[in-house]
């Protein structure tokens, strides 16, 4: 879609290689590339991990298991009926997208065969050459959705359980911003999940969306103050209807920019980098709040 949207993290230990988020199928030779660049053998990749089944982060997953025929594919327990058989994951991407844009964006979405597949429980361990990758359940943003925590680079690749941070924003205190995309999103699960993760006193957090951030302890802060003021809106709003969601988003939108209007980057630079996302975040918002009106 655009350069600097998605990270895909090539963790190299020894001789042994970890593949952490997979983009989509179109992200494969970039990561063959990337592999090539840094003098890695393919048979080296020992697992393949999607920190959760959204398709900008699993959509890529089968065609490297494909490729990387001696890899293994670890998951959340939630998510492995879908990498067995993508088709009702598909069928709801068609059903937001529609199958041209779905065809654009993702591709051919290809299984992957459940022999191949390691289901990762809450505090799991799996190691590359003795370094230790521990796995933690992160519900919140979605509930297939874990994190890992790296010990030797005190870091956590967080998928979409601490937010998103584009790289014109990284160093604003407000840059960091949490996704509430459709559409299984829990405010009072994801800022619990943030604390668990900031009680390993990382000291970096690798996001998919996009690259590192520092101080991530103090950075919790404010990322859960916008969980607590898109809350706000939602009372405010009511977002029950196709009216009030649109509402919704651009009241999120007028928030968010003017949090950071002195960031140097002007409205059409804003929107460039963070209209899909608003858009998102205000449809899974909105999905969440008809859901407890509704009990």
């Amino acid at each position: 879609m655009r350069d600097e949207l998605a990270s895909i993290y090539i963790m190299h230990e020894g001789d042994e290689v970890a593949i952490i988020d997979t983009g989509t199928q179109y992200s494969l030779d970039n990561v063959l590339n990337t592999l090539n660049q840094l003098d890695i053998d393919q048979q080296q990749v020992k697992y393949v991990i999607p920190t959760h089944i959204h398709l900008d982060h699993a959509g890529g997953a089968g065609v490297m298991m494909e490729q990387f025929e001696q890899a293994q594919l670890i998951i959340h327990p939630r998510g492995a009926r879908h990498m067995i058989d993508p088709a009702r994951l598909v069928a709801g991407s068609i059903g937001v997208y529609g199958e041209k844009l779905f065809e654009q964006l993702y591709g051919e979405i290809k299984p992957v065969d459940e022999a191949r597949i390691n289901i990762a429980e809450d505090l799991d361990k799996y190691y590359l050459e003795g370094r230790e990758l521990l796995f933690i359940d992160s519900p919140g943003h979605a509930r297939h959705h874990f994190c890992i925590y790296d010990e030797l680079s005190h870091g956590v690749f967080s998928g979409d359980s601490f937010g998103f941070c584009y790289p014109p924003l990284k160093n604003h205190p407000w840059g960091l911003i949490p996704t509430s995309s459709p559409v299984q999103f829990d405010p009072t699960a994801l800022k619990n999940t943030i604390d668990r993760l900031v009680s390993y006193a990382p000291e970096q957090v690798f996001l998919t969306h996009f690259g590192v951030i520092d101080k991530p302890v103090e950075r919790s802060i404010h990322l859960r103050q916008w969980i607590d003021d898109y809350l706000v809106l939602c009372e405010t709003i009511n977002p029950v209807d196709t009216e009030s969601e649109h509402k919704l988003e651009d009241e999120m939108r007028k928030m968010i920019f003017d949090r950071i209007s002195d960031s140097g980057l002007n409205e059409d630079e804003l929107r460039y980098i963070l209209d899909t996302d608003i858009k998102l975040n205000s449809q899974g918002l909105a999905i969440w709040w008809r859901s407890i009106q509704n009990g």
